[in-house]
C-alpha cells in the first residue's frame, strides 16, 4: 500500500512505530499524509487495535515488534518509558544498518542512559518528546493534525551524530511541530515544571474530590472541566512518567506547596488586598511562560528551524 501523500522520493523507506497508541498512531497518520516514508508499519500488544489501524489505513503492516522491525530505517519507540529498553533490546539488530531511532517519551534521562547503548554500530539514537497529546488514548483517537503547532523537543547527546539529529528535527518539523533542542537534563527539569507538575496537581485535586459535598457535581461548569481535563489522562501512562521524573518534580511540587500555603493563609486572614496581590502576581507569572516557540513556528512546506538554548 502506498501513502496517499507519498512523495516520489520520501526521506525514509520504512518507518516502524513500536507502540501503536494515540501518539504512535498520530505519527503514522501525519507521516502518511505528508509522504515521509514509503512504508509505515506499527507494532502493539493487542490484535484489536492493530486490526483497526490496518482497516483505517493508518499503517501498511501491523503486528509484533519482531515482525515489523526488519529493515526499518526510522524507528519510533512509542511505548511507556519503563518498557522502551526491553522492546528495543529484542529487535534492534533487525533494523536497517543505518537506522535512526527516536522515541516519544515524556522523560529523557532514563531513555538516553539506556537506549543508545542497545543499538548496533552504525545506527543512531536521537531522543524526542513531542509536546502533544490528549486525555484520550488508543489508536482509535489518532489524528493526523495532532502535532501541528506543537512543540517537539529533541535531546541529542554530545556524541550523537549531528546529521541524525538534523533528520529527526526535519521529521518533526514536517509533521507541523516547532522544534527545540535541549540536553536531556534540561528537558526533564523544564518538562517537570510545564507538563508533569500540572498533571500531578490536577490528579491530586481530582483525588481530593472524594471528600467534596455530595451534590457539588451538579454545579460543574467550564472552569472545573478546563482544570480537571488532564486528570482524566491514562493513569498507567502518567504513573510511569511521574515516577521516571521524580527527582526533577521535587522542585515544582515544593514550590506549589509553598504557594498554596501562602494563598490559604491570606484567604484565611480575609485580607482582600493581599489576595488580589497574590492573584495578580500569579497572572504575571503566567505571562512570563508564554511559549518560547512563538517565534520558531514551522514554515510552509514543513521546513523547520531548531531553536537551541
Amino acid at each position: 500500500m502506498s501513502s496517499a501523500g507519498e512523495s516520489a522520493d520520501p526521506p525514509f523507506e520504512r518507518l516502524a512505530i513500536l507502540g501503536l497508541g494515540l501518539l504512535g498512531g498520530s505519527v503514522a497518520l501525519a507521516a502518511r499524509e505528508r509522504g515521509l516514508a514509503r512504508t509505515i508499519v506499527g507494532a502493539g500488544r493487542r490484535r484489536g487495535p492493530l486490526d483497526l489501524a490496518l482497516e483505517r489505513g493508518i499503517v501498511d503492516e501491523a503486528g509484533s515488534v519482531e515482525s515489523v522491525s526488519p529493515g526499518a530505517d526510522l524507528v519510533i519507540v512509542a511505548t511507556p518509558v519503563s518498557s522502551m529498553a526491553g522492546v528495543l533490546r529484542e529487535v534492534a539488530a533487525d533494523f536497517a544498518p543505518n537506522a535512526i531511532v527516536t522515541d516519544v517519551g515524556s522523560v529523557k534521562g532514563p531513555v538516553v542512559e539506556t537506549l543508545p547503548g542497545l543499538l548496533p554500530p552504525g545506527m543512531s539514537f536521537v531522543g524526542s518528546h513531542p509536546m502533544a497529546g490528549s486525555h484520550l488514548k488508543g489508536v482509535e483517537n489518532a489524528r493526523a493534525d495532532l502535532f501541528e503547532g506543537a512543540c517537539c523537543v529533541v535531546t541529542p547527546l554530545a556524541e550523537t551524530d549531528p546529521a541524525a539529529t538534523a533528520r529527526i528535527a526535519r521529521f518533526w518539523g514536517a509533521l507541523g511541530s516547532f522544534v527545540l533542542e535541549r540536553s536531556p537534563d534540561e528537558h526533564d527539569l523544564q518538562a517537570a515544571w510545564i507538563s508533569h507538575a500540572p498533571h500531578a496537581l490536577a490528579f491530586a485535586f481530582a483525588h481530593a474530590l472524594g471528600v467534596a459535598p455530595h451534590d457539588a457535581g451538579q454545579m460543574v461548569g467550564s472552569g472545573f472541566r478546563d482544570f480537571t481535563r488532564i486528570a482524566r489522562s491514562d493513569g498507567e501512562l502518567w504513573g510511569d512518567i511521574l515516577c521516571a521524573n521524580r527527582k526533577a518534580l521535587a522542585a515544582p511540587l515544593e514550590a506549589f506547596g509553598r504557594s498554596l500555603s501562602e494563598l490559604a493563609r491570606v484567604i484565611e486572614e480575609g485580607d482582600l488586598e493581599k489576595i488580589e496581590r497574590f492573584l495578580m502576581s500569579a497572572r504575571d507569572g503566567l505571562s512570563g511562560m508564554e511559549p518560547g516557540g512563538a517565534d520558531v513556528q514551522p514554515e510552509p512546506g514543513g521546513k523547520n528551524p531548531v531553536e537551541k538554548d
